[in-house]
């Protein structure tokens, strides 16, 4: 990240960008180095805003982190929709890229690319071992089409376009929707509320047994940047050029019974925590194999109580 590099963060609304954003600031990358772009401002679906934006600007970086994103419901809800911008989100700012002269580029992925019921840990070599969860196999064709593309303008053209698949994230500037958020904004929302009403239980859905991983978004954004700035042989010495995204995860996981004594215990509530086993538990488990980027030198640094205080803080100050 020398004072030459002009770096274009993708999604920088969203919170993986965000957090890329707020990385790269705290490692003393100047803010004038740093483009972005509103949804408002450019229309990444749109392939000649794309790239007339990639020739007014030149950046030397990109760092993709845009994408339509949802829970289950909307995944359900609207699949072409998600195939469809996703798709030509990826396929317009790496074809951009390139045709413009930008080397580096790193596209964030999913966990949810991997089968639904994949080995567990889920190492990067599952990739296609199975059959994907049907709620979001839109969003996870468009995400495993992402990292084909970044391989084939590396074998075609000799790009340096890396790919990291996130496991769960949470942290600052997540949605804390009362029916479109992930499990933990969820609970912090839940959790919340029934210590404002003084509510005697929460009930969650199912037996509480399943194990989940969860990293904080800082985290995993200052594991971009690592893996952005990693000399090639280094970053090529623990990836294969037909399967080079490398997995970002905490490294251990929780059971959602687990998962919400933390919470109660992080939002202060004092009542009861209660499950209903008539309800669906949903995959066992879902831990991600991050072996390959522990070996390149990166680990998390946030704990789970610690991301979650952060997080607690960060709902507290939204508008009601």
């Amino acid at each position: 990240m020398g004072q030459a590099e002009k770096i274009y963060v993708a999604g920088h609304r969203g919170m993986a960008g965000g957090a890329i954003v707020r990385t790269l600031l705290a490692r003393g990358v100047d803010a004038s180095q740093i483009v972005t772009r509103t949804h408002a401002e450019l229309d990444l679906t749109d392939q000649r805003a794309v790239h007339d934006f990639f020739a007014n600007e030149k950046p030397t970086q990109v760092y993709l982190a845009a994408a339509k994103v949802g829970g289950i419901h909307a995944n359900n809800t609207y699949p072409a929709d998600f195939i469809y911008q996703n798709l030509m989100i990826q396929a317009n700012v790496v074809h951009a890229a390139h045709l413009h002269g930008v080397q580096k580029l790193l596209f964030l992925g999913s966990s949810c690319i991997y089968p639904k019921l994949a080995p567990q840990p889920m190492g990067e070599d599952a990739l296609f071992g199975g059959k994907l969860e049907p709620t979001n196999e839109p969003y996870a064709v468009a995400k495993i089409a992402g990292i084909k593309l970044c391989e084939s303008y590396n074998r075609q053209h000799g790009r340096d376009y890396r790919s990291v698949m996130p496991t769960n994230l949470y942290g600052l500037g997540d949605n804390y929707h009362p029916q479109n958020s992930h499990v933990i904004p969820a609970l912090l929302r839940r959790f919340h509320e029934a210590k404002v009403k003084n509510a005697p239980e929460v009930v969650i859905w199912g037996t509480g047994t399943p194990r989940r991983e969860f990293l904080f978004v800082d985290d995993m954004a200052a594991a971009c940047v690592f893996v952005m700035n990693l000399d090639s042989q280094v970053y090529e010495s623990q990836v294969q050029p037909q399967n080079s995204h490398i997995n970002v995860g905490y490294g251990d996981d929780v059971t959602i019974a687990e998962l919400a004594q933390i919470v109660a215990k992080v939002v202060g509530y004092r009542g009861s925590v209660v499950f209903d086993t008539k309800m669906p538990d949903g995959t066992p488990r879902k831990l991600m194999d991050s072996s390959r980027l522990n070996a390149l030198g990166w680990k998390p640094s946030t704990g789970l109580e610690a991301g979650l205080q952060v997080s607690y803080k960060d709902f507290l100050a939204r508008p009601a």
